[in-house]
């Protein structure tokens, strides 16, 4: 009897356990009767609104343009006897740059001294005639016909000398011009001409092109609207700083200043040009190269600055997830003000000190249990 017992109450503790595994797998939510509020919570990256400082930029696309560039070019005719520079060569002002044959305009300026030296001996004899027939005519001894006709002669002689000597100058102009020199500092090109090539003033023979690369200069385009704040900046003898940009504006190739604006917008465009000076001491401004020119205007201080991640978004306004003491999120509207590559201003609806979500918003609504995972 005990026997029996027994075996019927291990069948019915069984048959208990087993119906009891049945319902747990029909109803799992059920079964849990004590949930992990832990994992339901969603996890975020935040940030803290911080108070800081911001800058102010306008931008605009320019071209980078050097404040000289010369073609030096011959200016009489001969044979080029050397080249002195060699291509991309750093020159200075009034350095050498080629020689071309002189022989030619040193015979030009003998020749021009000889007729000088003749002209003048002629020149001195008139004027001796002409002080002998001042003695005579005092005593009536020579016609004042005479001693007039000798005045004229020396008048005629004295200028003739000038023509001489207007030569002799011209031919030595013509021997410096066999050897031009770097009218400034700057990189010389690529060569233009060879040692034994005929160059010609008549052609315009280029000798070489040197570009003024230090200091060097961006030509770059603001809207009209942008303009008044330029204009009063620079009214108030603020030196403003521009930095030259790649194309994807994330990094600086050189920094100089604002140095004047256009006299006239371009009515095509609504744009004014303005100009930027760089020192371009490492060359890493190239002439002709596009660049993104920042322009900043002013520096905001003390604002409430919040990662641009954390900046949502939708048809009507704008707004971040706030993260409250309890761990949950509110949305809270706010107004932005400037932005740069990181970091927005929230000129209102934040305060500094209060924890922002910047990752994880696409599961994220008002009153959601949040968990964060880490700080941006």
């Amino acid at each position: 009897m005990a026997r029996r017992s027994a075996v019927f109450a291990t069948a019915t503790a069984v048959a208990i356990v087993a119906g009891v595994w049945l319902w747990a797998r029909a109803h799992p939510a059920a079964a849990n009767t004590r949930p992990n509020a832990r994992a339901q919570s969603v996890p975020v990256t935040a940030a803290t609104a911080s108070s800081g400082s911001i800058d102010v930029f306008f931008t605009g696309l320019g071209s980078v343009t050097p404040l000289a560039t010369i073609t030096v070019k011959t200016r009489i005719d001969g044979e080029l006897v050397s080249v002195d520079y060699h291509e991309g060569q750093n020159i200075t002002k009034g350095a050498p740059l080629v020689q071309i044959d002189p022989r030619p305009y040193q015979v030009q300026l003998e020749q021009a001294e000889g007729q000088l030296a003749k002209d003048q001996s002629a020149l001195q004899n008139a004027r001796t005639d002409l002080a002998r027939y001042q003695q005579l005519i005092s005593k009536n001894a020579v016609a004042q016909q005479v001693y007039n006709a000798q005045q004229s002669t020396v008048q005629q002689d004295e200028g003739v000398i000038k023509t001489d000597q207007a030569a002799v100058d011209n031919a030595r102009l013509n021997l410096t011009y066999c050897r031009p020199a770097a009218p400034i500092t700057g990189r010389v090109g690529l060569r233009l001409v060879d040692q034994g090539n005929l160059v010609s003033a008549a052609a315009g023979t280029p000798l070489a092109v040197i570009t003024e690369m230090q200091p060097i200069s961006v030509i770059f385009t603001l809207p009209e609207q942008q303009v008044q704040t330029v204009i009063e900046r620079v009214a108030s003898r603020t030196r403003l700083r521009v930095d030259a940009m790649d194309r994807e504006m994330t990094k600086t190739i050189a920094t100089g200043t604002l140095t004047t604006l256009d006299n006239q917008l371009d009515p095509t465009t609504g744009t004014l040009r303005l100009r930027a000076t760089f020192q371009n001491t490492d060359e890493k401004l190239l002439p002709n190269a596009f660049v993104n020119a920042r322009l900043l205007i002013e520096t905001k201080t003390n604002v409430t600055l919040i990662p641009n991640a954390a900046v949502q978004r939708n048809g009507s306004s704008t707004f971040v997830y706030v993260v409250n003491p309890d761990n949950t999120v509110a949305t809270r509207t706010v107004q932005i003000g400037t932005t740069d590559a990181q970091r927005s201003e929230v000129t209102s609806g934040l305060k500094p000190g209060e924890h922002v979500v910047t990752q994880g918003v696409d599961k994220l609504e008002n009153g959601t249990a949040v968990r964060i995972a880490s700080e941006s």
